[in-house]
């Protein structure tokens, strides 16, 4: 019995800190081996305890990624609706584009078979976006445009930034490793539809206010 009530003790002080850990942000399996292994274990509790919260768990085993998100709203539910835990941000129309065009080069990097780790060089990520940019003369405003909404992704945690290594010649340019979060705030469907929305996009943001909204 006693051994029981220790295995019990052990479990609800994992279940506190996995929780505590999840409210504050995503858990990678590479990150924590010893976290992730006990969100496993331990996930139908998780997700039980935080339905109370208005919030449910999505785990991605084969991706080595979980979170928290707040759970749709049902319109034929009558109980009173809950605060959100979850906040949702707005982002700038440049810092949308480019998370979509991540995505969409993800998703062909997936489909190329090769590494599971999409790295991409500062130059590179300019690259995708600047066909859908208003042509600049002032190339260097161009790049730290380009290096503002960067560092947003990186913030929101779908960019890792990494360090610079001997393999990389351009020290200064900065190499990012695509998170595949990414797939889980990016759908396939909203992906399926993205080639029609592209001219969309550059209508938009050869506009005189390039602007879509507060970050």
């Amino acid at each position: 019995m006693a051994e029981q009530e220790l295995e019990s003790a052990v479990a609800t002080n994992d279940l506190s800190v996995l929780v505590i850990v999840l409210l504050k942000g995503v858990i990678y399996q590479e990150a924590d081996a010893g976290l992730w292994n006990a969100l496993l274990k331990l996930q139908a509790r998780v997700r039980d305890y935080v339905t109370v919260l208005g919030l449910e768990l999505v785990l991605d085993e084969a991706e080595g990624y979980a979170f928290l998100r707040s759970r749709p709203e049902n319109e034929d539910d009558a109980a009173p609706k809950l605060p959100r835990l979850v906040t949702r941000r707005p982002l700038s129309f440049p810092v949308s584009l480019l998370l979509a065009l991540l995505r969409k080069k993800l998703a062909e990097f997936d489909a190329s078979g090769g590494d599971t780790r999409l790295v991409l060089s500062r130059d590179e990520i300019v690259e995708l976006i600047r066909v859908f940019l208003p042509e600049s003369s002032n190339e260097a405003k161009l790049i730290d445009q380009i290096e503002t909404h960067l560092n947003k992704i990186v913030e929101l945690g779908f960019l890792r930034k990494l360090k610079p290594g001997a393999a990389n010649q351009n020290k200064q340019a900065g190499v990012f490793e695509v998170r595949r979060i990414l797939k889980a705030f990016v759908d396939a469907q909203w992906l399926a539809d993205f080639d029609a929305r592209l001219g969309a996009y550059q209508a938009h943001l050869g506009a005189p206010s390039e602007e879509a909204g507060d970050e």
